[in-house]
This record gives C-alpha cells, sequence and structure tokens, in this order.
C-alpha cells in the first residue's frame, strides 16, 4: 500500500497513511455561498433574529437540527422543524453550477487513488445531497465510502463517522487522516485517535483549526 507523507519534518507523524477521510463542505466543494443563501432564506421565513453572513457560514460543519441552540440560544426553536424548513429553500437555491469543487481537488484525489490510497467522505451534508453532489462533481470514481447526516446518531465532532469508516476498511486509526475545514472536523479526527489536516481555504479560520496537525492551503497539498 503507498504512503503519503504529509510533511517531510514530521515523518514518523505522518507516513503510513492508507485511507483519508475527507469534509465535504469547505473542503472538498465551495457549498458556502449557497448554504449561507439557504440559511439567510431560512431565518426570514422562520422569524428569527437577524445573523450575519460570517455567523452563519460559522455553522457549516453541524448537522442542520444541531444548528439552532448554537446559532439562536435565546429561542426555543425545533431543531427537525428548522432543518425540513432549510431543506425546502435549499433547492431554490442549488441550481446548476451553484456548487464547485475547489482548485485542484479532483485531480489530487485522482493521483491519491493512483497511489493506492482509499479516499471516504464525512459529511455533516444528508446522505442524500451528498450522493448527488459525488455524482454531479465526478467523484464517484475516486470515493469509496460516504457517510451523510443520517447516518450516524452522533454527528461531528463525535468521533463516529471517523470509527465507522476504520471499521467498515478494516485500518486503525493511526492509518487515517481526516482532512477537513473547520474545528467540529479536527475535533472529530482527533477523538478518533487519527492523523489531522486542516485546509484553510474553506469556512474556518487558522485559529480553530490549531489543533491540526498540519494545516495546507491548497488541496493538493496532499500529495507531498
Amino acid at each position: 500500500m503507498a504512503e503519503v507523507l504529509i510533511d517531510d519534518t514530521s515523518q514518523s507523524n505522518m507516513e503510513n497513511i492508507r485511507i483519508m477521510i475527507l469534509d465535504f463542505d469547505g473542503t472538498l466543494g465551495d457549498t458556502a455561498g449557497v448554504i449561507v443563501k439557504t440559511m439567510q432564506a431560512t431565518i426570514k421565513e422562520l422569524g428569527l433574529p437577524s445573523r450575519s453572513d460570517e455567523q452563519c457560514a460559522a455553522m457549516i460543519g453541524l448537522r442542520l437540527i444541531e444548528i439552532p441552540p448554537v446559532l439562536f440560544p435565546e429561542c426555543e426553536l425545533d431543531g427537525e422543524y428548522y432543518a425540513s424548513t432549510y431543506r425546502r429553500l435549499f433547492h431554490d437555491f442549488n441550481t446548476d453550477g451553484a456548487v464547485e469543487l475547489y482548485p485542484n481537488v479532483l485531480e489530487t484525489l485522482v493521483e491519491l487513488k493512483k497511489r493506492g490510497i482509499i479516499l471516504t467522505i464525512a459529511s455533516s451534508r444528508s446522505k442524500a445531497s451528498l450522493t448527488e453532489y459525488v455524482s454531479a462533481l465526478g467523484l464517484e470514481s475516486v470515493i469509496s465510502f460516504v457517510l451523510g447526516a443520517d447516518d450516524v446518531k452522533d454527528g461531528k465532532p463525535a468521533p463516529e463517522a471517523v470509527n465507522r469508516t476504520l471499521e467498515e476498511f478494516g485500518f486503525l486509526p493511526e492509518e487515517a487522516l481526516v482532512v477537513g475545514d473547520t474545528t467540529f472536523d479536527i475535533q472529530m479526527g482527533k477523538a478518533a485517535g487519527t492523523r489531522t489536516c486542516g485546509v484553510t481555504y474553506g469556512n474556518g479560520s487558522i485559529e480553530s483549526l490549531a489543533d491540526a496537525d498540519r494545516i495546507i492551503d491548497d488541496f493538493r497539498e496532499l500529495l507531498r
């Protein structure tokens, strides 16, 4: 099986990676625009207190049902009601071409697969929506396993999605690398005992990725 060295200065830490567990929103797909527009429309329809685009974007990575108590702690809002409203409105904004892969993502995934790395996705997005994006963005040939929000009982930053992925393929935590753009992704990987890599071009800040084993600015840096 191939080895991917993420950082030449920490080979003992990052060698022997056999599987990568990738976030989708903000890591593979540039979905922030359509997500924030849908959140703002949901806030307006439900008559909720106004929130900035930045505050909405900071929720990306949480499951929809988990957003209300974090974004609207002063409101008694049922998470399922918020989620169902969001999903209905999402279709209005999720038009053809609204979401694209970040630069160098597809090429890098193709090369990683050639090197023998198993590539999977663990997302807070619903399984149906995630599967649609994987197909529409041409990822079906490189992604071997997908877990959406409705596939797990406990969402990020809980380690359930990582643990289930490792169990699926029979790998140990030290053979896995979790890659994501938010603190939720990094915390999920840490909780599962894997190595972690944060990407700076997504929805999180560099400060929120401080606990990651490695931080990269370009997805193709995973080939190093």
